[in-house]
């Protein structure tokens, strides 16, 4: 009887031939997948806003670009406006207990919704022309007499 007890457990998966439980098998092999959290969510959304790019995103959380873009498509897409308008949420929410800085700070954003960013500083000689090729070369042609002085030498 006991043979037929140990053919039972055999066949049943519980031992191997040598009486060794059977455990389920694991396979370990390959790194282990992404795990996306709020955490990462917040962070990769304050990264974006503060102009990082995904390459340099991707090595300070530790995975790969594609990883990055698959698994946080949204807030690489939209980072600036998600933590602006946290911003915005603490903001009022100290504004709702009195205090007066969050106050004016919520009422500037209200203020100035709308109007577009102040125009970039023009450099003293005032705003460049774009000039095509053969343009700059005629250009350069009528102008290469003055600088070089073989107008007088020609004549």
């Amino acid at each position: 009887m006991s043979e037929n007890s140990a053919d039972m457990d055999a066949v049943s998966g519980d031992v191997d031939m040598f009486g060794v439980p059977i455990g389920p098998i694991r396979d370990r092999r390959g790194r282990p997948s992404f795990a996306k959290t709020k955490e990462n969510q917040e962070l990769v959304a304050l990264l974006i806003s503060a102009g990082w790019t995904q390459e340099r995103i991707a090595r300070y959380i530790g995975c790969d670009e594609k990883t990055l873009r698959k698994y946080f498509s949204r807030e690489l897409r939209e980072g600036a406006d998600l933590i602006e308008a946290t911003c915005l949420q603490v903001a009022l929410k100290r504004a709702r207990t009195g205090h007066l800085p969050s106050v004016n700070r919520l009422l500037d954003v209200i203020e100035n919704r709308g109007r577009p960013a102040p125009p970039a500083p023009e450099s003293k000689s005032g705003p460049r022309e774009k000039v095509g090729k053969k343009e700059q070369a005629n250009r350069d042609a009528q102008t290469a007499h003055q600088e070089t002085g073989w107008g007088d030498l020609l004549h």
